[in-house]
């Protein structure tokens, strides 16, 4: 095949090994030298769209996203194929993170996915690819530190708004958007839905103005820690039982196709490596069905609004419910 004159060949031996040798450098997080290889492999190869791939590549790890997007699109007008090739998601990948919304719904659309508003000779066709409606997902925020798993809504395929009330380790907050990796590491299943998709978070996208607090609720059931979840998401914010929702696992275990559900009576998640019978984060869950009245919650709301909350939220109960210790966390 001819490529702007070019034979198409394989690469040498000289591309292999630079290439070879670049990849364990990134591995060790040596980004710098490995680009210095990866440079002289396109040199070496630069009719050959791994040249190019590679080093948008190393450059999203490094998230150099003007030079990303530079090598991507030198990548993709190398390619064979018309759709579908991992070199466009990567071009999408940094189109967003530069706001390139023209080019990232044409990375998108020639990836083979369907963006509504693309192709018209209106604004939409210049903003954000909105309505593409691919659910609900799980991000990895911090993947490289103290990783934690949460549930987010996929803006588009490479942005995910935060729905969960992170823990304060992640630096992150509840409505949070981050921007994250294309390939899955890992899943989560729930009895009533298919498996759902973890992604590694790789920055932040846009931060959320809602702070974190903590807070140790005395309630007396489930229906009374309902009630706060309740009463919190009428506000248009959140709070979390953590004392129920986390769970602390090894990095193969995160990784791998968990369940995510609660499990009933005496079944204790092999996986779960947290210490059962303590609330908060030190362990999710209790001996059998017994309920542990003191939980640690996390709750996402301004200021000027968390005690009101917590005050109503006593207030319809006052002899089931009660709550102190509050702090802002993050």
């Amino acid at each position: 095949m001819k490529i702007f004159g070019k034979v198409r060949h394989r690469p040498s031996a000289s591309w292999r090994q630079a290439t070879d040798r670049a990849f364990t450098l990134i591995g060790d997080g040596r980004y710098e030298d490995a680009g210095a290889l990866l440079t002289r492999a396109a040199d070496l190869e630069p009719w050959l769209s791994e040249s190019w791939f590679n080093l948008a590549l190393l450059h999203k790890f490094r998230h150099d996203w003007e030079q990303a997007r530079a090598a991507g699109l030198r990548a993709v007008a190398l390619l064979d194929k018309e759709s579908g090739a991992p070199d466009w998601w990567n071009v999408g990948i940094a189109a967003t993170a530069l706001q390139d919304w023209p080019l990232a719904r044409r990375a998108w659309q020639a990836y083979g996915l369907k963006v509504p508003g693309s192709g018209q000779h209106t604004a939409a066709a210049n903003s954000e690819p909105a309505g593409m409606e691919l659910g609900s997902a799980a991000v990895r925020l911090s993947p490289e530190g103290e990783a934690e798993v949460v549930w987010g809504r996929r803006l588009d395929p490479a942005r995910m708004e935060v729905l969960s009330i992170p823990l304060p380790s992640s630096g992150r907050r509840w409505g949070e958007v981050v921007l994250h990796d294309g390939v899955p590491h890992g899943e989560r299943v729930t009895a009533a839905s298919p498996s759902y998709p973890v992604f590694d978070e790789i920055e932040l996208w846009a931060p959320s103005p809602v702070p974190t607090w903590v807070v140790l609720l005395e309630a007396a059931t489930e229906d009374d820690r309902d009630a706060l979840e309740q009463l919190a998401s009428d506000a248009g914010f959140a709070a979390e039982d953590w004392s129920s929702s986390v769970r602390l696992l090894c990095r193969a275990c995160s990784e791998s196709r968990m369940e995510s559900d609660e499990g009933d009576g005496e079944h204790l998640d092999p996986h779960d490596h947290s210490e059962p019978g303590h609330p908060g984060p030190l362990g999710h869950r209790t001996a059998g069905e017994l309920w542990v009245p003191e939980r640690e919650c996390g709750i996402a709301a301004p200021a000027g609004l968390v005690r009101g909350l917590l005050d109503g939220w006593v207030a319809d109960s006052p002899d089931s419910r009660e709550w102190r210790d509050l702090e802002e966390v993050c």
